[in-house]
């Protein structure tokens, strides 16, 4: 048997025995992502030139724009049970997807630094003011072990640790509010009445930064989708992927908006953006246990779901021909995080959200042109992971593809305050005229050819994907379990 370099068992499609996670709990696994103690900046870098009212209304727009696109491509988990790096071979190629997966996975890594460092800096500051000992490194190093680990254990350690972090989060939030409105009011600051004077950014950079804020995750989130459940043969998008599109829209713009809110509100009362650093310094005795516990549940949730995992599954992508491991793929993750200094871009957040943000709305496009468009939802998942079938393209990459997210990045980079109102609607017109007058003709997509047959659905059909390791295997079987399920053997 020749052993297949585009299969290990993390990146194969899931089965519906393994879509475990309900509605309920992918709107508990996005709160618990959605807060982090980095979204208290955003909302604190444009409130000197704003009202509080419209830094509000930038920052839910702003998310709720994310929130629809996250829906959109959370769809390829939803109907193939694809993670992001596997489906992303069919409009990059076997081979070329690496170079926007591995620098999406390396994105991911880095904003693993920066929220463990955030949470390591505020447990030393609670544990040197109680027992006098100061090293916010060694509590970083402790903090990322206890994430790895959790994260390692699978998706159903996720889930549940989401269950008991959600309501935790939303309460010390809210308490936290309370806390920074009573210092607002005591420095006599009428928070809903303020009116900001300042020129130094405008209300469409406020809203473009927050939409690169999350912009990563709008793309990968197949890594998460894949695993909520879904009713089958159930061609209708609205019901299917309603344990999807609910917590989106949701839980994203909502709590996001709460958090940037609570943020600008720190800066105002106090010139400090981070009100856990404000919170702390009032605090004492189980009050700083409670803002300990708000910490901890943030940062751990959110790099739990958003970084870790899709960080991982690039790696496990990448490293297909070795068997590099899940596992494996997190404890990487979390030293390429470390190794870039995540406390020195934390003082370039905005500059860095722009750039990466930019890069990830061309690459939204490209995905939402590509499955909705061009292949109207169909996939051929067989060739997938097969390396002379039909993603191969030119020598393993799709030019189309490619172009349009290089082009794309560099035109949303150079108007950076409108960056995804730009990227993504020209990777998707560059996308859909290269693939339509060039590509189609040059390498034929078998589900383009056939018509959009429902033979390459998956959840839609009633189907489970299962690929086999074996490249002598190149028929297609299909059988009905004792679900009842057509399952599709490769």
């Amino acid at each position: 048997m020749e052993k297949n370099s585009l299969i290990t068992k993390d990146i194969v499609p899931t089965l519906k025995k393994d879509r475990i996670i309900s509605g309920f709990g992918f709107l508990n696994i996005w709160v618990g992502m959605a807060v982090i103690i980095a979204t208290f900046q955003i909302g604190a870098n444009g409130i000197e030139s704003m009202s509080l009212w419209k830094l509000a209304g930038a920052i839910f727009i702003a998310n709720l724009l994310i929130a629809i696109v996250a829906s959109l491509t959370g769809d390829i988990g939803v109907e193939h049970g694809l993670s992001f790096s596997a489906y992303l071979r069919a409009p990059f190629g076997i081979t070329g997807v690496q170079f926007p997966s591995l620098s999406k996975g390396v994105v991911a890594c880095i904003w693993f630094g920066i929220q463990t460092y955030l949470g390591s800096t505020a447990i030393n500051y609670i544990f040197a003011s109680i027992t006098g000992f100061d090293s916010w490194f060694l509590w970083y190093v402790v903090f990322a072990a206890v994430q790895i680990i959790n994260t390692a254990a699978g998706i159903k350690a996720v889930d549940r640790f989401a269950v008991i972090a959600a309501p935790c989060i939303i309460l010390i939030s809210i308490w936290i509010f309370f806390q920074i409105n009573g210092i607002a009011k005591e420095a006599n600051l009428n928070i809903f009445t303020y009116e900001g004077t300042s020129n130094q950014t405008t209300w469409m950079y406020i809203m473009a930064a927050n939409m690169g804020f999350w912009s990563l995750l709008a793309v990968d989130i197949p890594n998460i989708t894949r695993y909520l459940k879904a009713p089958t043969n159930e061609k209708r998008w609205f019901k299917r992927n309603k344990n999807s599109y609910i917590p989106h829209l949701l839980a994203l713009p909502t709590v996001q908006t709460f958090m940037g809110v609570i943020g600008a509100v720190s800066f105002l009362a106090t010139g400090n953006w981070n009100p856990i650093e404000v919170v702390q310094e009032i605090a004492t005795g189980w009050l700083m246990v409670v803002i300990l516990l708000m910490v901890v549940l943030a940062q751990w949730s959110t790099n739990s779901a958003a970084n870790l995992i899709p960080a991982s599954l690039t790696f496990v992508n990448a490293g297909a021909k070795w068997n590099f491991s899940y596992a494996w793929g997190i404890v990487l993750a979390g030293v390429i995080g470390t190794l870039f200094q995540p406390w020195a871009i934390l003082d370039q957040l905005s500059n860095f959200l722009g750039y990466y943000g930019a890069t990830m709305s061309a690459l939204a496009g490209v995905m939402i042109c590509d499955y909705y468009i061009i292949r109207k939802r169909r996939l051929n998942v067989k060739d997938l992971y097969n390396p002379k079938g039909q993603y191969r393209y030119n020598k393993g990459i799709n030019w189309a593809g490619m172009i349009s997210w290089l082009v794309a990045s560099a035109v949303a980079i150079y108007f950076l305050e409108y960056m995804y109102l730009v990227g993504f609607p020209l990777a998707v017109v560059l996308y859909y005229s290269l693939m339509k007058f060039w590509y189609l003709e040059k390498y034929p997509q078998a589900e383009v050819e056939s018509n959009f047959s429902d033979d390459y659905l998956g959840t839609s059909a009633n189907r489970d994907w299962i690929i086999i390791n074996d490249l002598r295997k190149e028929e297609t079987t299909e059988t009905v379990n004792e679900d009842n399920i057509l399952v599709s053997k490769y």
